[in-house]
């Protein structure tokens, strides 16, 4: 059966209304190696490599020190091997009607000798011209024409007065969010990096923002929390920061005691591992000065861990932040502001459901 090449403009285009999987098999396939995969893919891919990390060094080496033919000979070998396992391992199983896309880095070889394969078996396949690196550069070109066209309300406030969970609050009341922390696997600030976790690639995360935005209704304001333009390592895309400091904004406020009960909670893994806490604290020493953070370190060592959390805050935390969102957030001094006496759940519900209701208002007129 002929192989229908579509464009990654195209696959961008039908996203939305591609099944995780019909047929018995699933939607999108990436012929590439497992760690082109890891640091980013398709949404919805999965990964049936051609070659492997191994084989695909192998043959690169090949390519380089023998030459094309040489290369491209093992190379054969090897993804005719890989592909009669995958066809035995998960194609025996799948009826006529599925209809799989498959693509690869740029050239289409790998991607090209499995959808020749599943064509003459009988399937009808898709081939994204220009594979991963066609799909990049149309994400590039979508997401500052999406986030132009979209209405942003930026929650800001002091850290510890309940951004992140207002979000989550918003989100559960049918607001619609765009989480970047999240996404990013990070709480952004030097404290930021949960343990144990790690982020994912730049490429990666740009791809999870374009995904999320791709899902959102134009027509109606998305929720986003301030940011600098960097969530830990991963940088914000610039149309999408833009846009972020143009947008109208909320002001959410909460007493200092609220706040540093808060953070105790929302950051839990610091006040069971001190020595972490403290350990982190020597990323400010060129800020703060060593005699300050050495005495922060004491009082945690002292078991002062809210009291640490509260000087860190009132020297640290809030005059940085309120500096640098008066200076980056255009809207920030004609914000609504919000009073929370504690973060709990309850008020974070009732708050979130009062700002959709003014939103929908705002909308209506």
């Amino acid at each position: 059966m002929p192989i229908q090449l579509i464009t990654a403009q195209q696959f961008l285009d039908e996203l939305t209304r591609i099944p995780p999987s019909h047929g018995g098999g699933p939607s999108l396939i990436d012929a590439r190696s497992e760690d082109e995969f890891a640091q980013d893919h398709l949404p919805g891919a999965v990964n049936w490599p051609s070659l492997n990390n191994e084989e695909h060094m192998r043959v690169g080496t090949l390519y380089k020190q023998v030459n094309a033919f040489e290369a491209s000979k093992i190379g054969a070998a090897l993804v005719a091997h890989n592909i009669s396992q995958h066809i035995q391992q998960n194609v025996l199983s799948c009826d006529k009607s599925w209809q799989p896309i498959v693509y690869c880095w740029r050239g289409g070889k790998r991607s090209g000798s499995l959808a020749l394969v599943l064509g003459q078996i009988g399937f009808k396949v898709k081939l994204i011209e220009g594979g991963y690196k066609a799909y990049r550069s149309a994400l590039l070109t979508e997401l500052p024409l999406k986030t132009s066209t979209m209405s942003f309300k930026v929650i800001c406030g002091p850290t510890g007065s309940g951004k992140t969970r207002l979000l989550h609050a918003l989100s559960q009341s049918g607001g619609q969010v765009l989480d970047l922390e999240a996404l990013a696997n990070h709480r952004s600030s030097v404290l930021g990096r949960v343990p144990g976790t790690e982020q994912p690639s730049q490429k990666h995360f740009d791809t999870l923002i374009g995904q999320a935005l791709r899902t959102m209704n134009h027509h109606q304001t998305i929720f986003v929390e301030a940011e600098s333009k960097k969530v830990g390592n991963l940088a914000v895309p610039e149309a999408l920061i833009q846009k972020m400091r143009s947008s109208p904004c909320i002001d959410l406020r909460m007493n200092d005691d609220a706040r540093v009960q808060l953070l105790m909670q929302d950051y839990s893994f610091f006040v069971d591992d001190s020595k972490l806490f403290a350990e982190k604290l020597n990323a400010l020493k060129e800020i703060q000065g060593r005699a300050v953070i050495e005495n922060w370190q004491h009082m945690i060592a002292n078991g002062q861990i809210d009291a640490a959390v509260r000087e860190l805050l009132l020297k640290h935390y809030d005059p940085t932040y309120q500096k640098s969102v008066e200076r980056n957030f255009l809207e920030y001094q004609k914000a609504a502001v919000y009073e929370l006496k504690t973060g709990d759940p309850e008020n974070m519900s009732r708050l979130a459901k009062t700002i959709i209701a003014q939103e929908d208002q705002i909308i209506k007129a």
